[in-house]
Formats: structure tokens, C-alpha cells, sequence
């Protein structure tokens, strides 16, 4: 019998409502078309999705952003941007957008790095670099308002730089990742008000709401774990109108990276909607995080493992007890009550013999006057290591040079080997530092068989790596660091043969507008500023001055001092002078080169080497300088040779070195290798 006129229209209104809610549930991992301005991913199986990097959809419709390598990036944007303005110059309509995410890190307290949920002009991110810039801006783009980019952070780490208030936060970024505001993980509980704690690298699902109110210019985002209906009161509010910072038509996007241990981001479900709420979500409609799986695996296997482990817990807690006591003396470690505050930076002596399988020979990098270098590789996060074995210098103050170590420790830049941390045992100090795969750059200068010759382009591209390293530490950072042994060996090649300035077990911190203590001579002979000789005081313009030995050292693939037939010593800079003066500079260049490389840039290393290296230390440039000479964004000064005169080494740091050696005054020195 015909449903008569209005029912009729009831009936297949309500017919079509529940065809749309079966689909949902018979096809959880496909998109949902909701309507136009949205979308809503159920997993991600079979989806459209644009995703580079390390972003893949994993079998089961999981998206994992990123995996456990280390220094990665990945992200995942919605295929058709949207217009988010209903015509040009009007305001940005409102929007919501949420996320079901889980984060899985090798560490049970410590993360690596984060992600974010991002509004942007273009899916373009191959510029970005990961760890702390999250796959979103790089060294020259970041905080640049062209970029009409609007994110929230999902944080894990703590970088100083960007003025994060810890390793566990949400955050909104404008055009920059120095958080506008930002809060620890968390949420208020609904009937209580009281506020809850997330630790986002549990492992555990967790839901986070982000609302834009176009009309009340207002920002509000909202954490809590999966299941959870949303907090009435968000985390984080903040007024602001995004009408002056997205464009007209944007993406919605996922970014996520990596550090220097590799961290698993994962996405269950996302959906995003304008000017209106975004759709819920279910838990039968959403893929499993991985370890959900491993954890249900485990239970069915307990009950089978527990009597098992039972009958043989006495012969193990036995057995335990013995090696315990036979091998503390081996691993013994010392340990002092001021070095608490530096827990999380202190690796233990156990963990490092194992990751060098006891020191072995076979894992010896190279010996120095300060030091064995080992490589090894952590078991537990699976991340290759240089391992530093000095003596203590008690003299120095162990406590404050632990105290400077945990400091440099923080240090971020592209150019340095990171110093991850430090053991202390009987009387020695171990130093951890980041493993460079190329080793050092002076094994590719000097040795003619194993490493390739360098040519003039990497050679430049080293030079002006170190600079940028070196104006960081003087300037750019929260201190003033003196490296106090720049040199060839201390520079050290990564896998793309980028420069990367280490060995910071001389440096020295200081802040920023203070006096720069005396300190002991330590260093290179070669290397040394003549003040640095005659007074022991450290200053950024005496690792200037290394710079320069160190740049005339690359350009002309020769030692700073070379020995001679009759026992008299050639001193680099006297002969670059000499040949200059001769009007023969470009014969100093490295006939390895083989005569291909820039003249221009040559001449302009050459001259710089010889500014840098000035007796005095009134006429040698900043850091600041030198970069902006190498990047041609200043002329270099008009120089001749005799405006270098000065520069001779008529009072040799050589020779004074080994006069006052000789009364056995100074301590700490070696000859460079």
C-alpha cells in the first residue's frame, strides 16, 4: 500500500540517514564524504591521501607518519585543498579538525621529537628538515610570516631554542614553532574540573579537538584520551584571528619527525569539517595501534609462561645474584650525590661496554692526545655512538666540567656533532657523542689510500659548514661556547659529507656580555693565538684564529706545521704569505685538486685563512663577518699583502710554546695530526 505524501517523504528520509550509518560500518577504513568542507577518515585503507617522506599506510588502514629511523620526516595531507574564505579579503570561515593518535617511543620516559596537525598554502615540505623543525621549516624559513602556516604541536622533546616549557605539550604555532601558547599534555576532567595528565608517548590512543570560531576570532584545542567524550573546557584558548595568517585556499595537513632516535607517530582516524563540528568516532571504525596487538598476544600466552617461570625462579634469582656480584666490580661506575640533577644525561658504564663489546680494538675510531674514540651501538634504541675515554682532570673542577658537558649537551645545530651525554668511572670520563660515518675530515686531507680526494666543492661547502657552526656556538646560542680546538680532525663528515664541528671536551661556556676567564692552556700546537699562548685567555676571536689555520689547512691540503730534511719547521700561514707576496697565491692550492676549482672562491678561502690567522686579534672578523664573506652578502675587504705584514710569525706560537713547555709550565697541548 503507498505511504501517503508526507510520511512517504519521512520514510525515505529515514531510510537514507541509516544507509549512510551502514556504510559507515560496513566500510570503517574508507573515506566518508560527509558533504562539501569535510571529510572523515575511518583508517585509512584505500584512502587518497598525499603522503611523502616516511609516511605510509600500513596494512589494516593505520597511518604511521613516521617509523624508528632516526632524523626523518613524513607527512600526510588531505588530497583537495579548501577555500576557507567565501570570497577574497573576507575573514576565514570556522573550522574543526580532530585526531585519533598514538605515539610509540624505544624509551618508556623520553621521546623523540613530535608532530602536527597544519593548515598550509602548498603540500611542498621537501625544504623542511626534521627533529626539532618537525618536518614544517627549516633554518631560513622558520618564524617568516610568508609562510601562512597555521599548526598545533603534539611536542615529546624539549628544545631550548624554541622556548618549549617541557618534553610533554600541546602548543599553537603561527608561522613558527615558537609556540603562541602552550600546555602541558592533559585535560579537565569534565565533573570534576580537576586537571588530568597525558603522557603522549604511553603508547595509549588519544583524541585531540581543535576549533577555529571565525565569527569570535577564538583558537581551541582539546586533549583526552580515546573514548573519552570531549572536555568541556579545552587545554589551550587563545584569541586570535587566523584572517591575517592562512590563505584563501589551503590543505589540511599531518607532519611528524624523527631526532636522533626514531620514534613510531600513528594516526587512527581524522576528520575535518567548516563551520561546523566534526563527525565521532568509534572504536570498531578504527584500525589498532601495533602494541594494543602485542599486548593481547601476551595475555593469551601468561597463563601458559606463568608456571614456567615459577618452577624456575629460585635457580634464576640464584643465578642472577652471582653475576650481579661478580660483575658490579666490572661495571662499577662513580657517582656523587651533585650529579642527580644530571640523571637523564648520564649514561651508565654498563650500557657503553656492551655498545663497544668491551673497547675492543676492532671498535677503535682514533687515538688523540686526549682520548680513545670507540664506536658502538646502543641495544636498546639501536643508535651508533662515538664513545670518549679521557682521563679526569681534578684540577679543572670536576663538578663544573660535568655541569658545562650536560650544557653543551643541549647544543642544536646542523653543523655540530651533538655531545649526548657523559659515565664516570674510577678515574676516568666517558663522553657519548653522535657517530659520524665518515669519520674525520683530516683522514680525507692527508691519507692517500681508503678515503676519496675531496674536491673544491665539498671542500667549500665544509668550510662554510664549520663557519655556521662556529657563529652558532659564539653568538646564536644562549652562551658564549669557546671550542677552544678547532682543527681538521675535529671536524667530522655525516653521511652526506656535511662538516660537523665535535670534541667539545675542551670547550668552555660563558654568558653572553661577561668577562672571559684565564683559563689552563689547552689545545693544538698550530692552532693556538698568539694571545692565547702569552696570557692562557680564551676568546671567540682565539677559535677565529684556528679557523683561519683550519680553512688555509683544507684549501691547501697541508698541516698547519710540516717538518723539514733538516729539522727546521714550515709553518702554513709564513708560506701562503710568501707566495701571495710573490704574486703566486693560487699555487698554494691542494694539487690534488688538480687545478678544478673556482679561482675566485679559492682566492677568497686563501685570504680569509690569512685574515682570520692575524697576529692580531683586532684586525680578524667575527664569525658573523666570515659567514657573511662566504656567502658573498658582504665584499671581502680589499687586502694586499702587506696590509698582512703583521701576520708573520716573526714571535712563533711554535716556538714560544716550546720555550715555556720546556720549564714545565704548561700542560694540556698537543701537535697537530
Amino acid at each position: 500500500m503507498p505511504v501517503p505524501g508526507e510520511n512517504r517523504r519521512c520514510f525515505l528520509a529515514v531510510l537514507h540517514f541509516f544507509t549512510i550509518i551502514l556504510i559507515i560500518i560496513t566500510f570503517p577504513s574508507s573515506t566518508a564524504a560527509i558533504g562539501d568542507g569535510q571529510f572523515a577518515y575511518y583508517g585509512f585503507s584505500n584512502s587518497s591521501l598525499t603522503v611523502d617522506g616516511a609516511a605510509m599506510v600500513l596494512p589494516g588502514g593505520l597511518l604511521q607518519l613516521t617509523n624508528s629511523t632516526a632524523n626523518m620526516k613524513g607527512h600526510a595531507f588531505h588530497p583537495t585543498p579548501f577555500r576557507l574564505r567565501k570570497s577574497p579579503n573576507t575573514t576565514v570561515q570556522s573550522f574543526s579538525a580532530s585526531l585519533v593518535f598514538g605515539i610509540i617511543s624505544p624509551y618508556i620516559d623520553l621521546g623523540s621529537q613530535g608532530m602536527v596537525f597544519l593548515v598550509a598554502p602548498s603540500t611542498n615540505f621537501s625544504d623542511a628538515l626534521p627533529a626539532q623543525y618537525l618536518g614544517l621549516f627549516n633554518t631560513r624559513n622558520i618564524g617568516n610570516r610568508s609562510n601562512h602556516v597555521f599548526a598545533v604541536e603534539i611536542d615529546t622533546i624539549l628544545n631550548s631554542e624554541f622556548m618549549d616549557i617541557d618534553d610533554n605539550h600541546i602548543g599553537i604555532d603561527i608561522c613558527d614553532l615558537r609556540s603562541m601558547t602552550s600546555r602541558p599534555a592533559g585535560y579537565y576532567d569534565n565533573s570534576t574540573g580537576g586537571f588530568h595528565n597525558l603522557s603522549l608517548i604511553s603508547g595509549e590512543a588519544m583524541q585531540i579537538w581543535i576549533d577555529y570560531d571565525g565569527g569570535a576570532k577564538q583558537i581551541d584545542v582539546a586533549l583526552a584520551p580515546f573514548k573519552m567524550a570531549k572536555p568541556t573546557k579545552p587545554l589551550l584558548s587563545m584569541p586570535y584571528d587566523l584572517s591575517s595568517v592562512i590563505s584563501d585556499v589551503a590543505y589540511v595537513g599531518l607532519s611528524a619527525a624523527t631526532g636522533l632516535a626514531g620514534s613510531s607517530h600513528y594516526i587512527l582516524g581524522w576528520s575535518f569539517s567548516m563551520n561546523g563540528p566534526t563527525p565521532p568516532f568509534f572504536t570498531a571504525q578504527l584500525p589498532d595501534l601495533p602494541r594494543r596487538a602485542q599486548e593481547a598476544s601476551r595475555r593469551k600466552v601468561l597463563p601458559i609462561i606463568v608456571p614456567i617461570v615459577t618452577a624456575t625462579s629460585v635457580l634464576l634469582i640464584t643465578l642472577a645474584v652471582f653475576l650481579f656480584v661478580r660483575r658490579r666490580l666490572r661495571y662499577a661506575e662513580l657517582r656523587e650525590d651533585w650529579e642527580i640533577q644530571f640523571g637523564p644525561h648520564r649514561f651508565s658504564f654498563k650500557d657503553l661496554y656492551f655498545a663497544t663489546e668491551g673497547f675492543k680494538n676492532s671498535h677503535l675510531l682514533g687515538t688523540g692526545g686526549f682520548g680513545r674514540v670507540y664506536k658502538g651501538l646502543l641495544s636498546k634504541s639501536n643508535m651508533q655512538i662515538a664513545v670518549k675515554r679521557v682521563s679526569h682532570e681534578s684540577r679543572q673542577g670536576i663538578r663544573e666540567f660535568v655541569a658545562e658537558i650536560v650544557s653543551i649537551g643541549r647544543l642544536r645545530h646542523r653543523n655540530i656533532v651533538q655531545l649526548l651525554g657523559y659515565c664516570r668511572r674510577k678515574d676516568e670520563l666517558i663522553l657519548v657523542y653522535e657517530y659520524m660515518p665518515h669519520g674525520s675530515l683530516d683522514k680525507y686531507l692527508y691519507c692517500h689510500s681508503n678515503h676519496p680526494t675531496l674536491d673544491w666543492i665539498q671542500r667549500f661547502r665544509i668550510i662554510k659548514g664549520v663557519a655556521s657552526g662556529l657563529l652558532y656556538l659564539h653568538g646564536d646560542w644562549e652562551k658564549v661556547v669557546i671550542h677552544r680546538d678547532v682543527k681538521a680532525s675535529n671536524v667530522l663528515l655525516d653521511a652526506e659529507m656535511n662538516a660537523r664541528l665535535g670534541d667539545f671536551g675542551l670547550a668552555r661556556l660563558y654568558d653572553h656580555g661577561t668577562d672571559m676567564q684565564t683559563t689552563h692552556l689547552v689545545g693544538t700546537i698550530g692552532y693556538l693565538a698568539p694571545e692565547l699562548v702569552r696570557r692562557g685567555k680564551a676568546s671567540p676571536l682565539t677559535d677565529v684564529f684556528a679557523f683561519g689555520i683550519f680553512v688555509l689547512e683544507v684549501t691547501c691540503g697541508r698541516r698547519p706545521i710540516e717538518h723539514k730534511m733538516n729539522s727546521d719547521k714550515l709553518l702554513l700561514v709564513d708560506w701562503v704569505m710568501d707566495c701571495w707576496n710573490e704574486g703566486s697565491l693560487l699555487e698554494t692550492m691542494d694539487p690534488k685538486l688538480q687545478n678544478e676549482y673556482d679561482a675566485d672562491e679559492a682566492c677568497l678561502a686563501l685570504k680569509l685563512g690569512l685574515l682570520c690567522s692575524h697576529q692580531s686579534p683586532a684586525a680578524r672578523p667575527s664569525m658573523w663577518h666570515v659567514m657573511q664573506y662566504l656567502n658573498h652578502d658582504l665584499p671581502f675587504p680589499e687586502l694586499a699583502p702587506m696590509d698582512m705584514v703583521q701576520n708573520r710569525q716573526v714571535d712563533s706560537p711554535v716556538a714560544y710554546c716550546q720555550s715555556v713547555v720546556s720549564d714545565g709550565t704548561i700542560s694540556g697541548l698537543s701537535e697537530g695530526r
